[in-house]
């Protein structure tokens, strides 16, 4: 692998270090993003708002139940970055062993948990009886190809924590274009509907999963050890859960707001589900540069706290911070004023009440944008640091908040009071994350110092 692949984010501009590590996960996430936008999309235009509504009502729930293996895959990841800026690579490698093994057991657990318990999660949050078979069918395909996206997430975090933003992004963008086709041909041309986008979906992911974990084992050196010695180790498989678990308890969490969400929207008509969907579609797209400098924050944070950096790891967070105000501002505008055409990429013409809904929906979420922003570089930058249960914290506080101001708020204007229960939601768990970075407690939680 050439050496510019890898990057040492110990050193050089601390703003430039995160803009150049985040506009490839950027482009990444934006791919990631079209394989949801495409199903929305294709099912949306050439289908109807049923099955719309059918594939939007189940993120909340796949998120949940694949929430806790990406969330082992993000610590599996600060703690590669840790030993990697601390310069030992021998740690490097036994903790790319153990997360191989701790990634594929997790993926083939969860893929079984959620295929026989798909039916029941759809039945507990009122999925409608019109949308309830295609949903469980989309989720069952989903499941099914679980090991794909985890192990593609799981090498990808592990090149990300080395520096290398690109190489993912390849693949990502190779699967995108597959996932683009296969959508045409299995919905346009066979027909498929509903099981169409989910089956291109699958294959997409299965593929670019293949492909990074191949590239990554003949081409990283780091990576590279003798057959015999790519066994798990036990003390970085402790490490690797102290840091993981309580990203993967706030993944969970957030899921379960989200599904609780879901709960208070499918009280509602197939016209505020599919608007959600639209809604929570296009908002996913709009929050990608806050995630892309999230992650980048992270693995920048990770690095500089294994060498012991930590004056130079706040640096980063401010020019983080720098960045995602800037971007919010520049988003408020764009989107309230610009939200009917978004709403229509995925509709047809004559579900104008389902545009109508999504826009005024748009229009209260994009306020809060800077909030949600700080949500992500602080949460990951206190992860990166080691500092993981704020983490959990900040998820308890956006099941509690949401979940409560959702069925207040939808008592008094309707089912508007779900996007205001979102962006209050955002605030207040923003200001969780940034109370503790505040304290300074952070500086004393690197993994590389037990």
């Amino acid at each position: 692998m050439a050496k510019s692949s890898i990057r040492d984010m110990t050193v050089g501009s601390p703003l430039k270090l995160i803009i150049q590590f985040s506009i490839p996960m950027l482009i990444g996430n934006l791919f990631q993003q079209f394989y949801n936008m495409v199903d929305s999309i294709v099912v949306g235009k050439f289908v109807g708002k049923d099955a719309l509504a059918a594939v939007g009502s189940t993120a909340s729930l796949v998120f949940l139940i694949s929430g806790l293996t990406f969330g082992l895959s993000g610590g599996i990841s600060i703690v590669i970055a840790q030993y990697f800026g601390a310069k030992d690579y021998d740690k490097v490698r036994k903790s790319f062993a153990t997360a191989t093994y701790l990634v594929i057991t997790l993926a083939l657990i969860m893929s079984l948990v959620g295929i026989f318990s798909s039916r029941f999660l759809l039945e507990l949050i009122n999925t409608p009886e019109s949308i309830i078979n295609q949903s469980d069918l989309y989720m069952k395909i989903i499941f099914a190809g679980t090991i794909g996206v985890a192990v593609f997430f799981g090498m990808s975090g592990v090149l990300r924590a080395l520096g290398d933003s690109r190489t993912p992004l390849k693949f990502l963008i190779l699967s995108s274009i597959i996932n683009v086709v296969l959508d045409l041909l299995f919905v346009i041309a066979f027909r498929w509907d509903v099981a169409g986008v989910a089956i291109a979906t699958v294959i997409a992911q299965i593929i670019s999963g293949i492909c990074c974990t191949v590239y990554a084992l003949k081409k990283v050196k780091i990576l590279r050890m003798p057959l015999k010695e790519f066994v798990p180790d036990l003390d970085i498989l402790k490490k690797c859960l102290k840091l993981g678990i309580p990203v993967a308890l706030q993944n969970i969490l957030v899921s379960i707001s989200l599904v609780a969400i879901q709960g208070v929207v499918n009280r509602f008509d197939e016209v505020v589900i599919a608007a959600q969907t639209v809604v929570a579609r296009i908002e996913q797209l709009v929050l990608q540069p806050f995630m892309s400098v999230g992650t980048a924050l992270a693995s920048y944070a990770g690095q500089n706290m294994g060498a012991g950096k930590s004056e130079r790891a706040k640096k980063g967070y401010y020019s983080a911070t720098l960045i995602i105000v800037a971007f919010s501002l520049l988003m408020l505008p764009m989107m309230y004023f610009g939200g009917e055409y978004f709403m229509r990429l995925f509709t047809k013409k004559e579900d104008v009440d389902v545009v109508i809904t999504g826009v005024k929906a748009i229009r209260i979420t994009c306020f809060f944008y800077s909030a949600v922003g700080m949500i992500f570089i602080t949460r990951n930058f206190l992860s990166g640091a080691g500092d993981m249960n704020i983490a959990m914290l900040m998820g308890i506080t956006e099941v509690i908040c949401r979940v409560l101001l959702a069925n207040i708020l939808v008592n008094f204007v309707s089912f508007y009071g779900i996007w205001w229960a979102t962006g209050l939601t955002w605030v207040l768990a923003a200001a969780v994350g940034i109370i503790r970075y505040m304290t300074g407690k952070w500086k004393t939680k690197a993994i590389v110092n037990d």
